[in-house]
């Protein structure tokens, strides 16, 4: 079997419907907590398996992981993903990528928002005695699956066929292949600010077109334009990450904004990536705040089904 049957949901698919969890560890009961890890790790696929067969049209999709301090705790004598590390936060130019604490990590989407529902319901039951939420951000699918600021997301990201090479981890790293890294982001924006600015100036702040989504020329582009500031190459080839920038909107908080995750065979793509931003100033920064910031390890099937033993 191929590491990329082997995979959790790791591919371009943004969903209709969209939860991101964190969670963090009581750090109460060690062994306790790893039990019921274990079991909520053992119960996800038939979780799962059973609401596709309930509701086959959804399109379910989940994917399931920890950070660096979540791993190391619940098993401490465990080998390590290689590339996995306790993001600390990253700033430059005047910007900050806050770091921000968190163990466990839980990102939904189907066709409907009763099966998210069902979902969340289902095996918060199993993970809440080890964990309290951190988070929980509700997206959606904006109109011709735009971003939130109006433009067509995702269209430099390799397509579902060709994810594998770019999203899943492979025998570079044995042991933890058909794994993935991910990266999750929240971005608060200033709309007012971005909708009072002109179409043109919006096109020139992203680098696209907004309605045909084609690419400006160079010269027509600011210097600091999103698709400038987030393109890294290594020896003259774009490196390519498997990244989906999801629209949510809190009106009780005021808060609208871009829940941004990252799939990587190798974090130091994504990493490279948050740097370049940083040194050029992406315009996307001059209009937003970023509220958190982690970078998870999602185990293969196979391995989360070894994760469901407790010893």
């Amino acid at each position: 079997m191929s590491n990329s049957v082997k995979a959790q949901d790791v591919y371009k698919d943004a969903g209709e419907n969209v939860v991101f969890i964190t969670f963090a560890l009581k750090r109460e009961d060690q062994a306790a907590e790893r039990a019921a890890i274990a079991e909520f790790a053992g119960r996800l696929p038939s979780v799962l398996n059973s609401m596709r067969i309930r509701c086959p049209e959804a399109g379910l999709k989940c994917a399931f992981g920890f950070s660096r301090q979540g791993w190391d705790y619940l098993f401490p004598e465990a080998a390590r993903p290689a590339e996995l590390e306790d993001f600390a936060g990253m700033s430059g130019n005047g910007f900050e990528m806050p770091g921000t604490p968190a163990d466990l990590f839980l990102h939904l989407r189907a066709g409907r928002q009763a099966v998210i529902y069902e979902i969340v319901d289902q095996l918060s039951g199993f993970v809440s005695p080890a964990a309290d939420v951190l988070d929980e951000t509700q997206g959606f699918r904006y109109f011709e699956g735009r971003a939130i600021i109006g433009f067509i997301d995702g269209t430099e990201a390799p397509n579902e066929e060709d994810s594998a090479s770019y999203a899943v981890i492979g025998d570079e790293d044995a042991e933890f292949a058909g794994g993935s890294y991910a990266f999750a982001q929240k971005w608060v924006h200033d709309m007012d600010f971005w909708k009072g600015l002109a179409t043109e100036e919006q096109e020139r702040a992203v680098g696209r077109q907004k309605f045909s989504d084609l690419e400006l020329d160079d010269d027509a582009k600011f210097p600091n334009a999103h698709n400038i500031a987030a393109k890294t190459e290594t020896d003259g080839v774009e490196q390519k990450i498997v990244r989906m920038n999801v629209p949510f909107s809190d009106l009780a908080t005021g808060e609208t904004g871009t829940y941004f995750i990252g799939y990587s065979r190798s974090w130091l793509v994504t990493k490279e990536m948050l740097a370049q931003m940083l040194k050029l100033g992406d315009y996307l920064l001059h209009f937003s705040q970023i509220r958190t910031g982690q970078l998870f390890f999602i185990p293969s099937r196979t391995l989360l089904d070894e994760l469901a033993d407790p010893a």
